[in-house]
């Protein structure tokens, strides 16, 4: 099996001293990961140690996303639309909704 090859892989803190991660890895495509892709994408508030919001889509759940205390499955479509979903989301619990 092939090695998992590094996409994109971005790290920063907005001004109120939230973190934001995105990691994206491109994968053999196989019956884990059929689109060929692995991700993590995390968002924590300052001050915090667990994030407030976490797409994933580690084995055996697949796509789905953590938003607060609740999990959901997510529908990917590419990765440029789960940038936005996660960022999107990631504005809301920050308090920054633009």
């Amino acid at each position: 099996m092939a090695r998992a090859k590094l996409i994109r892989r971005q790290k920063w803190t907005d001004e109120q001293g939230n973190l934001y991660e995105i990691i994206l890895w491109k994968v053999e495509k196989n019956a884990r990961h059929p689109e060929g892709v692995r991700y993590r994408l995390a968002f924590i508030r300052s001050g915090e140690e667990t994030p407030a919001v976490l797409y994933d889509n580690h084995h055996p759940k697949g796509h789905h996303r953590h938003i607060g205390n609740h999990e959901e499955s997510y529908k990917f479509s590419t990765a440029r639309r789960l940038i936005a979903d996660f960022l999107a989301q990631a504005r809301q619990f920050a308090g920054d909704e633009k």
